[in-house]
C-alpha cells in the first residue's frame, strides 16, 4: 500500500452529511498513478515510490533522459513526478498502478497543494496592517510607516513583514475528511476546500499512514528498552534483598554481642557475691 496519490483540483461544491446539513467539498481527480521507480533502503538509503500522474493529455516533448527513465516502467511521458512513502512488505514493482480506491469513507487526509498567487501585494493586503485615517489631509493611509531603528541596530531586522509578492506557496490542509469515492472516474471528493485553483496540481496523502517496517521497528527499539527496564529492575530488587540480608545479619550480631556482655556482667557480680 501507498501512502497517497497526485491528483488535479476539478472545482467546489456542496453536499450533504447525514444529519442533513450543508457542507462545502471539493472535487479531486485523484490518480491513476504509475509506479515510474521504486528505491530501497539498501541501494537509495530510503524506501519511497515514485510516481507519475497519468494524465488524458500527457507530456508533449519529453527529454532523452526523462524517456530513459521511463523505460523501466513502460510509462507513458508524465508531467509530473513524486516520491510517497509505502508498506515494504507489499510486492510493488514499476509500472504498477495505484487508484482512488486506496482512500476509504470516512478517512482523514492531507492536501498539498500550491496556493493561487496574489501578485505584488501592499502591508494591509498582505499582512493585515490596520493602515492610516482615509480622512483628507491625513498624509499616511496605505503605507508601512517605520521599518528600522537609527542609531542600533542601524538596519531592517531581517524577517519584518513589508510588502512584497503574495501566494504561490506550498500550503498543507490537514485532516481533511474523504466523503465519497468514484474509481470509474478517478474523482475523490474532500469536505472542506484545498489550496490552489482550479486545474492546480495535489498531493493526497493518509494522516495516519505507517509503514510497516517502521513501526516494526519502533516495536522492536520498545521492546528492547522495556526489556532493559526489566533488567535494571531485577538488580535493583537483589540488591535491595542482599542490603536487606546484610542488615539483618547485622542485627543479630549485635544482638548475640549484647547478650554475651549481660551473661559476662551476671556471671561476675555472682562471683563477687560468692567472695
Amino acid at each position: 500500500m501507498v501512502e497517497g496519490l497526485i491528483g488535479k483540483k476539478v472545482g467546489m461544491t456542496q453536499g450533504f452529511d447525514e444529519g442533513g446539513n450543508v457542507i462545502p467539498v471539493t472535487v479531486i481527480k485523484a490518480g491513476p498513478c504509475t509506479v515510474i521507480q521504486k528505491k530501497i533502503k539498501e541501494k537509495d538509503g530510503y524506501a519511497a515510490l515514485q510516481l507519475g500522474l497519468v494524465e488524458e493529455k500527457g507530456l508533449k516533448k519529453p527529454t532523452k533522459p526523462l524517456l530513459g527513465h521511463l523505460k523501466k516502467s513502460k510509462a507513458s511521458p508524465t508531467k509530473l513526478l513524486r516520491e510517497f512513502r509505502f508498506d515494504e512488505k507489499g510486492e510493488i514493482k514499476e509500472g504498477d498502478q495505484f487508484f482512488v480506491d486506496i482512500f476509504q469513507v470516512g478517512e482523514k487526509v492531507h492536501v498539498v497543494g500550491r496556493s493561487k498567487g496574489k501578485g505584488f501585494a501592499g502591508v494591509m493586503k498582505r499582512w493585515g496592517f490596520r493602515g492610516g485615517k482615509a480622512s483628507h489631509g491625513s498624509m499616511f493611509h496605505r503605507a508601512p510607516g517605520s521599518i528600522g531603528a537609527s542609531a542600533f541596530p542601524s538596519r531592517v531586522v531581517k524577517g519584518k513583514k513589508l510588502p512584497g509578492h503574495m501566494g504561490q506557496e506550498r500550503v498543507t490542509v490537514r485532516n481533511l475528511t474523504v466523503i465519497q469515492t468514484d474509481k470509474e472516474n478517478n474523482l475523490l471528493v474532500v469536505k472542506g476546500a484545498v489550496p490552489g485553483a482550479r486545474g492546480g496540481y495535489l498531493l493526497i496523502k493518509k494522516a495516519e499512514f505507517q509503514a510497516d517496517s517502521y513501526s516494526e521497528k519502533k516495536k522492536e527499539e520498545t521492546k528492547k528498552e522495556d526489556l532493559k527496564k526489566a533488567e535494571v529492575r531485577k538488580e535493583d530488587v537483589e540488591k535491595e534483598e542482599v542490603k536487606k540480608t546484610e542488615a539483618k545479619k547485622d542485627d543479630v550480631k549485635e544482638e548475640d554481642i549484647k547478650k554475651e556482655e549481660v551473661n559476662r556482667k551476671e556471671e561476675k557480680k555472682e562471683e563477687e557475691k560468692k567472695d
